[in-house]
């Protein structure tokens, strides 16, 4: 079992990377809410980054595609709450067979996924909070880390920062939306269907409410739409009583959520909007504010989804299938 603290894990794992002779590609591996971490990540190598790639992707279809840039130049970021998902300890075995360094983040110090990767990071799971020890923030330092050392960017200071201040921002966000939460849970109880719709960095956020709070937890029909695609197919089904959660960011893809959001309230009188500059992410440093934003958004979501949950007397925890049956 892993005796290091999550602070020294995430050093020894950076100083890991920084030492491969080349790093080419960044990897970031997992399925479900875990795959959906990976999603801002990605976003951010493709904005920071002129001679890095950044890939996420589902760990099943990692195996399946087998890229062939894999190898002494990659790294591999691996996710797994419970470090136990079977495609993942696969997807960290493939990587490292083929030279990869592997780095993995789980609850769970002693599960297989922690055996298998090179270097594993555990973080504290609080949904309804965030800290540097989280796991998407650990993966942010993890990507920025990276960068750092291999690229010369210059954001891991102002990341740190940002990071700092989220614990008090979440908390007075959450409070503020307290009325609102409830509202929302109280129309919403008997909804069969809530979609939800975000993009750049945030993107993420909205496919893992989708797939992991709407369809798993509360099973309530859901698709995550792209605001940039919304236009181009999804809008179609908007109508007055239509159910929407709108995520407007900061930085440059506000534009996209914007244009949908204008649209979609046009037609619609079902809509939910979280916007980020509301809740105080332009109250961070600027350089890093449009990557933080999801991790400002994600713990404001689980308060809705919490008092939903309650209030349509159906329990986060419970499944019908996951868990419970060979799958």
């Amino acid at each position: 079992m892993l005796t290091e603290t999550t602070e020294t894990q995430v050093t020894n794992a950076l100083r890991a990377a920084a030492a491969r002779d080349s790093v080419t590609d960044i990897f970031f591996v997992a399925c479900g809410g875990s795959y959906a971490l990976m999603l801002p990540n990605q976003h951010v190598v493709d904005r920071e980054s002129a001679s890095i790639t950044g890939v996420a992707i589902n760990a099943a279809e990692f195996k399946a595609r087998a890229p062939k840039r894999l190898g002494k130049g990659s790294v591999v970021i691996l996710c797994s709450h419970s470090g136990t998902t079977p495609e993942t300890v696969e997807a960290a075995e493939i990587a490292n067979a083929a030279g990869a360094l592997t780095i993995a983040l789980t609850i769970a110090p002693a599960s297989p996924l922690a055996r298998v990767a090179h270097h594993t990071i555990v973080y504290t799971h609080a949904p309804m909070t965030m800290t540097a020890d989280h796991s998407p923030a650990i993966l942010y330092r993890l990507t920025f880390g990276i960068l750092a050392a291999r690229d010369g960017n210059g954001k891991l200071a102002d990341l740190e920062a940002g990071l700092a201040a989220l614990p008090a921002l979440v908390d007075g966000a959450i409070a503020t939306s307290k009325d609102a939460v409830a509202a929302f849970a109280e129309s919403h109880k008997r909804e069969p269907v809530i979609y939800t719709m975000g993009s750049g960095a945030s993107f993420g956020v909205a496919y893992s409410f989708a797939i992991c709070i709407l369809q798993e937890m509360q099973w309530v029909h859901s698709a995550a739409i792209h605001a940039g695609e919304y236009f181009h197919g999804p809008f179609e089904i908007t109508d007055f009583d239509v159910p929407f959660i709108q995520l407007v960011g900061v930085g440059p893809s506000r534009a996209m959520d914007e244009r949908a959001l204008a649209f979609a309230q046009s037609y619609s009188r079902r809509m939910t909007v979280l916007d980020a500059r509301e809740l105080g992410v332009e109250t961070l440093p600027e350089s890093v504010a449009e990557y933080l934003a999801p991790l400002v958004f994600s713990p404001v979501l689980r308060a809705h989804a919490d008092k939903l949950a309650d209030a349509k007397g159906h329990p986060l925890t419970v499944r019908r299938y996951m868990w419970k049956m060979d799958y």
